[in-house]
């Protein structure tokens, strides 16, 4: 497996994981996100003061799951990889149109530059494992080199 292969089983999967992330204390909280690809790093829009953003700050390994579901034929995907926030008005400019599926404005109207409660989460994947039907047909397995 490829990490090709591995953004393609995100796309088919649907626009729906969960991020999992580690607070400075230990504690592991567990979100529901749309991320999406630019190249071979993933991004998520999120809020600079959420609790994925503060976990990430302590703890910049992550862990996203695209689950299953009977219109996937039970397959699902798990990513490891390590995060980091990205506040910066040049990034967030470039990210803003042509990266992702859904009209950011919905969710900071005042757009990159004048939005300074929302950042972005870059995922720089480290694994991949792609379990066919619940891994009973296959457990695909990718790692970055």
């Amino acid at each position: 497996m490829n990490i090709k292969e591995v953004i393609k089983a995100s796309k088919d999967l649907g626009e729906w994981a969960h991020i999992a992330t580690v607070s400075g204390s230990g504690t592991p909280y567990v979100t529901p996100v749309h991320p999406c690809w630019e190249g071979e790093t993933l991004w998520i829009m999120v809020g600079v003061n959420s609790v994925k953003s503060k976990n990430i700050a302590d703890s910049p390994s992550v862990s996203l799951h695209w689950q299953v579901s009977e219109e996937t034929s039970f397959d699902s995907l798990i990513l490891w990889g390590q995060a980091k926030l990205f506040t910066d008005i040049e990034t967030k400019t470039r990210l803003w149109s042509g990266v992702f599926d859904y009209d950011l404005d919905v969710f900071a109207p005042n757009g990159p530059e004048n939005s300074p409660e929302t950042g972005f989460i870059c995922v720089k994947p480290t694994k991949a494992v792609l379990l066919k039907e619940m891994g009973i047909g296959a457990r695909l397995v990718w790692r970055s080199r």
